[in-house]
């Protein structure tokens, strides 16, 4: 599910096995209510511009272990389960065309969809880096990955 954050609300589709989601904590005052909205809708933009740029670079890299590596994707990461790290096996990518939106109309049963005219379809392609090991597997979405670095450069 595309990451706008429109009318339709916040529909939060990852598939995160392994790690809980901060910041998504809706329980502000109302006065700054719209403000940190305005804020996570700004971070989330950057980060999806970062995101679009670091998979523009995977593809064009010739050689692509070395451009994880340069961009400091781990090739093991620590297991939730178990003593075993769990290995780097298969990047996915995966391009979703939005084509319209569809949300709860108010006081109704119905979903209110609204399809998008042509110049308003966007596309939008996400990464995951899947790790395995014996006993688990898990997918690590790039932008999760691009927030830890970001946190980790400024640091």
């Amino acid at each position: 599910m595309p990451h706008d954050h429109g009318p339709e609300g916040h529909h939060h589709h990852h598939h995160h096995d392994d790690h809980p989601h901060h910041g998504h904590g809706h329980n502000h005052a109302h006065g700054d209510h719209l403000h940190s909205h305005m804020h996570e809708q700004d971070d989330a933009a950057d980060l999806q511009v970062l995101a679009t740029q670091f998979i523009e670079g995977y593809l064009q890299a010739n050689d692509k272990a070395s451009y994880l590596k340069l961009a400091g994707v781990p090739f093991e990461r620590p297991s939730a389960s178990g003593p075993k790290a769990l290995k780097l096996i298969n990047v996915e990518l995966k391009t979703e065309w939005q084509v319209g939106t569809a949300s709860p109309s108010f006081g109704s049963r119905d979903l209110s969809y609204l399809p998008f005219p042509g110049q308003m379809v966007s596309e939008r392609t996400n990464m995951s880096l899947v790790y395995v090991s014996m006993e688990e597997k898990s997918n690590w979405d790039i932008r999760d990955f691009l927030t830890t670095r970001k946190k980790e450069i400024e640091s």
